[in-house]
């Protein structure tokens, strides 16, 4: 929800679309992994004490909680740096909220915080080598060819005849 509110707030929907991309690759990722590893959860193994939540079935390792939050936090974080700390305040209490209801062991959320960062960053990457072409960068111009910025002041691209020009009393 936080995605959409600030994609409609800023008027960049493709924010909305790249947060909820990196949510479902994040949380796929952890469901798979989780299932392949099979780590059993802490309930399974310690009678005490009583998780406070229903303990959902499967594997604890990654947290998908841990991974989905902080793929959409890194996502927000790179389209707005400044609120990166609060983006990344909220997805810790998400993920510590899975070892105090006692359904992950500690490694299991910074298991699944390392997926979502990755998973970010990968999927940030690609956004935006696709958006921009395969230079990377926003630096390529689609307008008219011009001449360097030195050669309109005369630089050494200039050539001599800008040098001659510019002589007093040429």
């Amino acid at each position: 929800m936080l995605g959409l509110a600030l994609a409609v707030l800023w008027r960049r929907p493709w924010l909305f679309a790249q947060v909820v991309i990196a949510d479902a690759v994040a949380d796929a990722l952890a469901y798979a992994l989780r299932h392949a590893i099979g780590r059993p959860r802490p309930p399974s193994v310690y009678a005490e004490p009583e998780p406070l939540v229903g303990v959902p079935h499967g594997g604890s390792f990654p947290s998908g909680h841990a991974a989905t939050s902080f793929a959409c936090a890194t996502t927000l974080a790179f389209a707005a740096p400044r609120l990166a700390p609060a983006f990344f305040v909220l997805a810790a209490a998400i993920a510590w909220s899975r070892v105090y209801v006692g359904v992950h062991y500690p490694l299991d959320v910074l298991g699944g915080a390392l997926l979502g960062v990755f998973v970010a960053t990968l999927l940030t990457f690609l956004a935006r080598r696709w958006r921009w072409g395969a230079g990377g960068h926003s630096a390529i111009s689609t307008g008219p060819k011009s001449a360097p910025p030195s050669a309109a002041r005369g630089g050494p691209e200039a050539g001599s005849a800008s040098r001659e020009a510019r002589r007093p009393g040429a």
